[in-house]
């Protein structure tokens, strides 16, 4: 288990961590989400061992490890810039740090090659790095982050440089290969739907404090404020409240709205109308358009609230 106790971190008149108290269980991912400058990539880098907080403690399998440097936490790192060795070629940089912990040449690179094997590059064991597309890169990036067993997986960033399809297969790849291996993993990132797609936990960053922490399913059912909700993606969030899609009811029997934008998109079209508490957006489904009459601006659209389903703050 990988758990921070009370981090706090400041540069200069700057608080940049604010009392973090974080568990990441063996076998566990955990997402640091929020937007740039929240202190996320800080916290990474002092669990990390590159930045010494004012305060508090990270411990690593019920060891307390703040004190040591970053090559003795057993720890492996993934970063967007792929970080490789441009002088080396794909399997030297797959078993460099299995050289650095004394094995020997010829075994290392054996192992590189089978690593290398199981992330899709087959053949690909003596190209150099500038012969390798970004998203080959990143495959050496996780196959050398991986094959040194590590106690602790960190990843800052590590898929925003790569189209979505293949950002998909990497995730997946990664998934499977943090199963395999049972230790916490800790990803930061920005990007909610990747946070999603590969944590199991999210905790939401924003001035350097966590305000919620759970699972993708807790943090969307119920976001802690109007900023959490506003920053998981909701459109319509009230100073108290927020208005999630499954709370629209739409068709015979509702009051007829004010239809004030209208904008089509290739699976249904996202409408504006003139709700009780302000303008209303609503993402239409192909399906639930179909029946209906299709909307258009300065029309009308048959919309009701179901107040049970608002999601409330305090």
């Amino acid at each position: 288990m990988l758990e921070l106790r009370d981090v706090s971190l400041s540069f200069a008149a700057k608080t940049v961590l604010d009392g973090i108290s974080l568990q990441v269980a063996s076998g566990e991912t955990v997402a640091l989400l929020g937007p740039s400058g929240e202190g996320k990539s800080s916290l990474l880098a002092v669990v990390a061992g590159l930045l010494s907080p004012q305060r508090g403690q990270v411990w690593l399998g019920g060891r307390d490890i703040s004190a040591l440097p970053p090559e003795a936490r057993q720890l492996a790192m993934m970063f967007q810039q792929h970080a490789l060795f441009p002088h080396l070629d794909a399997a030297a940089n797959v078993a460099f740090g299995l050289e650095q912990r004394g094995m020997a040449r010829a075994e290392a690179r054996r192992r590189a090659c089978a690593a290398l094997d199981g992330v899709g590059l087959a053949g690909r064991a003596t190209a150099a790095c500038h012969q390798l597309s970004g998203g080959e890169q990143q495959r050496v990036a996780l196959a050398r982050a991986l094959i040194v067993a590590p106690a602790l997986v960190l990843l800052d960033e590590p898929f925003s440089s790569l189209d979505t399809h293949l950002k998909q297969q990497l995730m997946d790849d990664l998934q499977q290969r943090l199963a395999a291996l049972a230790v916490p993993a800790l990803l930061v990132t920005h990007d909610r739907h990747e946070a999603f797609a590969l944590a199991d936990r999210v905790a939401i960053l924003q001035g350097g404090r966590v305000l919620q922490s759970g699972s993708p399913a807790e943090v969307l059912q119920a976001p802690a404020s109007a900023w959490v909700a506003r920053f998981l993606g909701f459109d319509n969030v009230r100073p108290r409240y927020a208005i999630p899609p499954a709370a629209f009811v739409l068709g015979a029997g509702q009051p007829l709205r004010a239809v004030l934008q209208v904008e089509p998109r290739v699976e249904g079209c996202r409408v504006v109308v003139a709700g009780d508490d302000g303008d209303w957006v609503l993402s239409l489904s192909a399906r639930e358009l179909a029946g209906l009459p299709y909307p258009r601006r300065g029309g009308q659209l048959a919309v009701g609230l179901d107040a049970g389903a608002l999601l409330h703050w305090a």
